[in-house]
């Protein structure tokens, strides 16, 4: 299977221009684009976020917080091995240590040992500590027999999640998710930690009316203060960048930029070689996130969580490094299993009658980094793809990502239907999903995952498409447009990094390190003179000095030897 060629489409206006109106033309003409229809959509100060009392079942699982701070109970936090879920782990502990809640801690289950989620055998883990209370973040809302068995134990269990929902639901004291059945909080695109962040919101207003803070004593708790580490779940996860997200992340990044975020985060950007006063989006869905991932698929996400945890900055910095060591160590993983995976589709012919729905395992691929596997050949195939590797007790755990078009964790609800005894577990989101199913029936699966995307995709729809907010003329190669662009997100999943496209003369050609280059082009009919890069590609398979180039690039600050200069960033080839 070979790489697919991918169409250009502009991005039509969804909004009007007029309404934008004191904006910068081409920052109105994005925003239109991306269907911003009035200025308030784009202002993103606190008070336009959703309330949090719209969130079904908040108002018991506040009143079940408020009896745990009380009576000073013992609560352990459960939470999942990503950044979603350290963060949500994080903003949990510190957020409730706020509250006044003496005695807290939290209990990730290692992915190799017990898998995901609050399963009966983590149950058994955490009732060695002897918690009143176990409140889960970021998972919880397929652990029907976790959640029983914490009930057998005398455990009561809130969960809080943003994943979507079986058919039945866990018999919590309390289930707080925005995506489960009757729920009118207006953004369904919360991460894990959005959620625990908005049920600190309501607990801070109860225990405020309450008088609570007055009779303790005890300073009310500025929880904007927990927005750094929001923002970082958030970007990270990849969900959504609805209104209600960009507020969050605006703000988490407005004390990044301005050194009020925790010195984890600091310390994780300086081993990046980023700026944190220049921070954006990406830097934290690129650098910081992949970082405290690459504890989770490697390790122990615990790494990353005292990494956030932590208000020493020498403590915060050591741990910094050691995850930094790690994510190098994910790299080299990845690269060798992705060569792999990549070698094996050339065996599939790209046509209507190959599979659809590509299903990958090798022997001795790393559990924890199938999921970048998966992503890496989706981009190549355009198609949805689940990596698997071994796990124990001959089963296998399989990661996937999906296209636009196909809701992968839908999917496997259609095949789950269709052959009940197919696959042992599974969950996840629109884009991204998880399952676990016993060796044996990987070729049975591989073939019902394949039917249940032919019945749900076109031919259309397999050959990819790369959008583009159509072309820069030469006024608009601005040093200042450019680093308004960069400011005017944040950008993400669902609101777009705005993107260029246009034709171009190679005038000179550097490789770096063997697999970047560093291009000096001039736009077509143009004598103009622009630095452009690429990433992580063939450079013998690119043009030379004299050839024309077709591209989709973004329009980037080079800032080197603190000189700022105009750079194109180079997204797609055409």
């Amino acid at each position: 299977m070979t790489t697919m060629c991918k169409r250009l489409r502009r991005r039509e206006l969804a909004g009007s221009v007029e309404a934008l109106h004191g904006l910068h033309p081409l920052l109105a003409r994005i925003y239109a684009a991306r269907g911003v229809t009035r200025p308030d959509q784009i202002e993103y100060t606190l008070k336009g976020l959703a309330d949090a009392w719209r969130l079904k079942n908040i108002g018991v699982a506040v009143e079940r917080l408020i009896q745990a701070i009380s009576r000073d109970e013992s609560v352990m936090i459960l939470g999942d091995f990503d950044a979603d879920g350290a963060t949500s782990t994080v903003v949990a502990i510190r957020g409730l240590r706020a509250m006044g809640l003496k005695s807290i801690d939290y209990l990730v289950p290692n992915r190799f040992e017990f898998g995901y989620g609050l399963t009966p055998e983590i149950v058994e883990i955490a009732a060695q500590s002897a918690p009143a209370l176990i409140i889960t973040v970021d998972n919880g809302i397929s652990s029907i027999r976790g959640v029983e068995r914490a009930r057998e134990l005398g455990m009561d269990v809130l969960v809080t999640d943003h994943h979507l929902p079986g058919e039945k639901l866990p018999d919590a004291m309390a289930i707080v998710n925005p995506n489960q059945p009757g729920d009118d909080f207006p953004s369904k695109s919360l991460a894990g930690v959005g959620v625990v962040f908005y049920l600190l919101i309501a607990l801070r207003q109860r225990l405020r009316e309450s008088g609570w803070f007055l009779e303790q004593d005890r300073k009310e708790p500025n929880l904007a203060n927990l927005l750094d580490l929001v923002a970082l779940g958030t970007v990270a996860d990849v969900v959504p960048l609805d209104r209600n997200n960009r507020i969050m992340v605006e703000q988490g990044l407005s004390r990044v930029r301005h050194g009020r975020c925790v010195p984890g985060i600091s310390s994780l950007l300086r081993s990046a070689g980023r700026d944190a006063a220049r921070a954006i989006a990406t830097d934290l869905g690129f650098f910081v996130g992949p970082r405290l991932n690459a504890a989770g698929r490697l390790d122990d996400i615990s790494l990353g969580i005292e990494c956030l945890l932590t208000d020493d900055a020498a403590v915060a910095e050591r741990y910094a490094h050691e995850l930094d060591a790690l994510n190098r160590e994910r790299r080299e993983i990845e690269a060798g299993m992705q060569a792999e995976a990549l070698t094996s589709l050339n065996e599939i012919p790209v046509d209507n009658e190959a599979r659809w729905g590509v299903s990958l395992f090798q022997d001795g691929w790393h559990q924890g980094v199938v999921g970048l596997v998966a992503a890496r050949v989706r981009e190549r195939v355009h198609r949805p793809v689940i990596a698997f590797a071994e796990a124990q007790d001959g089963l296998l755990k399989g990661s996937g990502r999906s296209i636009p078009g196909l809701h992968i964790r839908d999917a496997l609800a259609h095949v789950n239907s269709l052959n009940p005894d197919l696959i042992d577990k599974f969950g996840g989101h629109a884009m991204a999903a998880g399952l676990s199913l016993a060796k044996e029936k990987f070729g049975a699966f591989s073939k019902a995952f394949d039917a249940v995307v032919r019945s749900r995709l076109t031919p259309e729809q397999l050959e990819p498409v790369v959008y583009s907010d159509g072309e820069l003329d030469n006024a608009e190669f601005d040093l200042e447009i450019a680093e308004l662009l960069r400011q005017c997100g944040p950008w993400g999943q669902s609101f777009p990094e705005p993107v260029f496209d246009g034709r171009f003369e190679v005038l000179q050609q550097r490789v770096l390190k063997n697999c970047h280059l560093k291009y000096l082009l001039a736009p077509e009919n143009s004598t103009r003179q622009l630095e452009a890069i690429v990433f992580n590609i063939e450079p013998q398979e690119w043009p030379g000095q004299g050839e024309p180039l077709h591209i989709v690039y973004s329009l980037d600050v080079n800032c080197y030897r603190n000189r700022r200069s105009v750079q194109l960033l180079i997204r797609q080839r055409l």
